[in-house]
C-alpha cells in the first residue's frame, strides 16, 4: 500500500487525477451530449435540457456527502473506488442506449454516472481534509482545480475527435475506461486511520457547526464572492459574439484562454495561501479581481481578450483555490463529505445566480454596466471577510 502521508508530491497526484474524472464528465455533458442529441435530430432546446440535467447531482453534493460521511466508520476511500466504478458503468450504458428510442432511459444512466462521480467528489474532499496538513491545504486545491480543468481541456479535443471519427459510443466507452483508470492509484493508497466509535449524528452535528460564526459568515462569502464569476462566464463568449464580432472557430479557441488562466491561478493562489496566509492572499486577490473584472469595459479585440479574459482565469482559480483552503480549514473532519459538500454547494448557487440573471441584466444594463457591476460585486465579500476569524486564520 502507498502511504500518501509520508510523500506530499503523492497527495497532489491522487487529489488531481481524481478530479480530472470530474472534468471529464464535465466535457461529456457540456460538449459532447448536446451535440450526440443534436446528431440524433432532438431540437435544441431538448438536447440543452437533457445536457444540463447533469448539474443536478452536482447541486445536492450535501446529500451524497451525508451518506458518505454517515457510512464512512470504515474510511472513505470505499466510496471513492465505488464511485469511480458505477460511474465509468454508468457510461458504457450510454454507449448501448440510443437516445432516439429511450431517451428517458438514456437520461437516467446519464445522471447514474453523474451521481456515482459526485460521490468521488465528496469522499476525495473529506480524505483530503482527513490527511492534510493546513501547510498544504492550498496546494492540494490547487492540484484539484489542475486536475478538474485541465481534464476538460485535455478530454475535449480528445473524446470530440473520437466522437467525429469513430462514434459517440467509442467516446463513452474510452471516457468509462479513463474513469476506471484513474482509480488504480487509489486503490492502492494507504487510508489514515480515523478512530469511529460510531456512525456520527450527521445533521446533529451539522447545527452545531452552525452555532460558529465563522462557519456562519463563510456560508454568506461563499455565494456573495461567486456571483461574479458566474456572471463573466456567460457574459464573455455572448460579448465576444454579440459586440466584438468573433466567429465561433476564434470564440472557441479563445474560451480556452479562462481554463488555462484558471489552472495557472489555482496553483499560485495554493502556493501563496500556504505560505503568507489565507486571509492576506484572500484580501489581494479580490482587490486584484476588482481590477481585472473592471478591465473588460476596455477589451476591443481579440488579443485584448486573450490578455484580459486570461487574467480574469487567473483571479477565478487564485480565488477559489485559496477559498476552498478556508473551507478545508472550518471543516469538522467528521462530517467533512456533508459540511465541506454544503459550503461548495452554497459557491456553486452564487455561481449559478450570476448566470441566471446575465441574459437580462445585458439587456437592462449593457455589457459596460455588467462588467462593472461585476467587479463592485466582490467589495461585499471583502468586508465579509474581515470578519472571518478562526484560530489558523
Amino acid at each position: 500500500m502507498i502511504d500518501i502521508s509520508k510523500k506530499r508530491y503523492l497527495k497532489y497526484i491522487l487529489f488531481g487525477s481524481l478530479y480530472f474524472s470530474e472534468g471529464l464528465q464535465g466535457t461529456l455533458a457540456i460538449v459532447l451530449i448536446p451535440a450526440y442529441l443534436l446528431e440524433k435530430g432532438f431540437p435544441f432546446p431538448v438536447a440543452t435540457l437533457v445536457a444540463a440535467m447533469f448539474m443536478v447531482p452536482w447541486s445536492l453534493k450535501f446529500i451524497w456527502g451525508g451518506i458518505v460521511d454517515k457510512y464512512s466508520k470504515n474510511g472513505r476511500k470505499k466510496f471513492i473506488i465505488f464511485g469511480g466504478i458505477f460511474g465509468a458503468f454508468g457510461l458504457f450504458a450510454l454507449a448501448f442506449i440510443d437516445p432516439g428510442l429511450s431517451l428517458i432511459l438514456f437520461l437516467i444512466f446519464l445522471l447514474v454516472s453523474h451521481i456515482s462521480v459526485a460521490f468521488l467528489d465528496v469522499s476525495a474532499d473529506a480524505l483530503a481534509i482527513e490527511t492534510s496538513k493546513f501547510e498544504e491545504r492550498g496546494k492540494i486545491n490547487g492540484a484539484m482545480f489542475t486536475g478538474l480543468f485541465g481534464g476538460m481541456l485535455i478530454s475535449a479535443p480528445i473524446l470530440g475527435y473520437i466522437a467525429h471519427n469513430f462514434s459517440y459510443n467509442t467516446a463513452f466507452i474510452i471516457a468509462g475506461f479513463i474513469i476506471l483508470g484513474i482509480l488504480i492509484f487509489p486503490i492502492f493508497v494507504k487510508e489514515a486511520s480515523i478512530k469511529r466509535t460510531k456512525r456520527p449524528k450527521v445533521g446533529k452535528q451539522l447545527l452545531l457547526e452552525y452555532k460558529k460564526r465563522p462557519v456562519q459568515l463563510i456560508s454568506l462569502f461563499a455565494p456573495v464572492t461567486s456571483i461574479s464569476g458566474g456572471i463573466i462566464m456567460f457574459a464573455m463568449p455572448l460579448y465576444m459574439n454579440e459586440v466584438l464580432k468573433l466567429n465561433i472557430a476564434q470564440i472557441g479557441l479563445l474560451n480556452m484562454v479562462f481554463p488555462l488562466g484558471i489552472i495557472v491561478g489555482a496553483n499560485v493562489g495554493g502556493i501563496f495561501a500556504d505560505s503568507i496566509g489565507r486571509k492576506t492572499s484572500l484580501y489581494a486577490i479580490l482587490i486584484a479581481s476588482i481590477f481585472v473584472y473592471a478591465a473588460l469595459i476596455f477589451v476591443s479585440s481579440w488579443e485584448t481578450v486573450a490578455i484580459v479574459y486570461g487574467a480574469v482565469g487567473i483571479c477565478f482559480g487564485a480565488f477559489h483555490s485559496i477559498s476552498s483552503a478556508i473551507l478545508m480549514d472550518i471543516t469538522n473532519p467528521e462530517i467533512g463529505a456533508t459540511q465541506y459538500g454544503l459550503f461548495t454547494s452554497l459557491f456553486n448557487a452564487g455561481e449559478m445566480g450570476g448566470e441566471f440573471a446575465t441574459g437580462t441584466l445585458i439587456v437592462l444594463v449593457g455589457f459596460t454596466r455588467l462588467f462593472l457591476y461585476a467587479a463592485i460585486l466582490f467589495w461585499p465579500g471583502i468586508i465579509i471577510l474581515h470578519f472571518i476569524r478562526y484560530k489558523d486564520a
